[in-house]
This record gives structure tokens, sequence and C-alpha cells, in this order.
């Protein structure tokens, strides 16, 4: 019996636990009799790494902010609260020294831990 991959990450590495699927590797847990569900929202960084809520991410530019003459320089860090389903501001950030506001999923990295 072959499992599908994660949902979250793509790892192949899936198990079974009763009823629900779980990934050793990010340690997501679903049902795979319940279809496509908001968690299914899929937002990826500049490098092609998909972004989950709680993630924190690198500016990887400088980036002006909308009628304000602040800057987010590159290299600052942000904790991701949430990943929306939007076309341009995908991610409700934290921003360390700006606060919070919503920022472009392609202007980021994910961060190493």
């Amino acid at each position: 019996m072959s499992l599908p991959p994660c949902p979250k990450c793509n790892s192949e590495y899936v198990y079974q636990d009763q009823s629900q699927l779980v990934c050793p590797e990010c340690a997501y847990e679903w049902d795979p009799s319940v279809t496509a569900t908001e968690d299914d929202i899929q937002v990826k960084d500049a490098n092609g790494t998909l972004l989950a809520d709680g993630d924190k991410v690198t500016v990887i530019k400088d980036l002006k902010i909308k009628g304000s003459s602040q800057v987010i320089k590159i290299g600052t860090k942000a904790l991701v609260r949430r990943v929306l389903d939007k076309k341009d501001h995908e991610l409700d950030c934290k921003v360390d020294g700006v606060g919070e506001m919503m920022v472009t999923a392609k202007f980021v990295k994910k961060a190493n831990t």
C-alpha cells in the first residue's frame, strides 16, 4: 500500500497512525479521507520553500513601506503570524523594528532556526 506524500512539506516518509497519516519531518497530521481544507494554502518563499504559520523569515531586498518614508532593510527578520490566500500580500507578519504588516512571500526567505 502506497501512502501519499505530506501535503505540507511533500515528504515521502509518511506513516499511518490509526485513521490519521503523520509526517515525521514536519509533524503534520491529517485525515486522508477529508479532502481540501483551508489548511491547504501553499505559499512559497523566494527559494521555493513552503511557508507556514509561525515560520521565521528574512527579507531579501529593501522594501519601501507604502504611505511612509520608512524602509525595511535587507536581512530584517520577521515572524509569520499566518499565511493567507491572497494575490500579492500572502503573509501577515510581525517585522522586527517595524511592527505588524502584510508582506509578499517572494521578498522573503525562510530563516534557519
